[in-house]
């Protein structure tokens, strides 16, 4: 592969979205469901306003999956846990092979390429300590649809000034990298949970059990 540049999805790419558990324990009983509940939901709800047209940033995507993940689940959380519960979306923690793997793709540039509005991958960056890490930031707020819409994917592209095929995507979210593949970047699962692959007819290039396996095959 003529890799000359790589973006990456963030939430559950680099940041690992179950470490949210620890952060919601003291508001919430059960972490692990309640967690994974909101995250499917939070993705339902990007999916579902890209489809009608009706663009809200992710902030507010997760503010609302959040109130629908309290009602059905028939929590009791009062206005302060509800704020603490949001914030710990600003401070994700990264997986631990983050930090090395990016290095060792140097001195390519890179880049973020997520749903997260700018203060979501702002202060994420920040808390991570990977602000310094990439060449570029880029938010869906840009194009205001959420992935997988080409019009998100198209601001790698653009902003590398790259052919798609000489820019590498790597996400862990099997939906992400099928909305990659087909809009023509080289696509990378980090497919960590061991998961099947979705049906949809883009297949990534490669398939990772980590981000430390990238350097294998970007002849870093």
């Amino acid at each position: 592969m003529n890799i000359r540049a790589v973006a990456f999805d963030l939430f559950g790419t680099l940041l690992d979205v179950r470490s949210l558990e620890a952060a919601c324990a003291a508001d919430v009983a059960d972490t692990a469901p309640f967690v994974a509940f909101w995250r499917q939901k939070q993705l339902e709800y990007s999916w579902l306003r890209a489809l009608m047209g009706r663009y809200e940033d992710f902030w507010s995507v997760t503010a609302a999956a959040l109130d629908y993940t309290i009602e059905h689940l028939k929590l009791s959380v009062g206005e302060a846990g509800r704020s603490r519960l949001l914030a710990a979306w600003l401070s994700v923690r990264p997986y631990p092979e983050v930090a090395a793997a990016l290095a060792a793709l140097a001195p390519r540039p890179l880049a973020v390429l997520s749903n997260g509005c700018s203060r979501m991958l702002e202060e994420n960056l920040r808390t991570a300590g990977l602000d310094g890490c990439f060449a570029h930031v880029l938010s869906v707020d840009e194009v205001r649809t959420h992935k997988p819409s080409p019009a998100v994917y198209a601001l790698a592209e653009d902003r590398f000034g790259l052919p798609r095929d000489q820019i590498l995507f790597v996400s862990s979210n099997a939906w992400d990298v099928a909305g990659a593949r087909a809009f023509g970047l080289t696509v990378a699962w980090v497919n960590r949970a061991r998961a099947l692959p979705e049906k949809l007819g883009a297949t990534p290039h490669l398939v990772l059990g980590s981000l430390t396996d990238l350097r294998e095959h970007t002849g870093t």
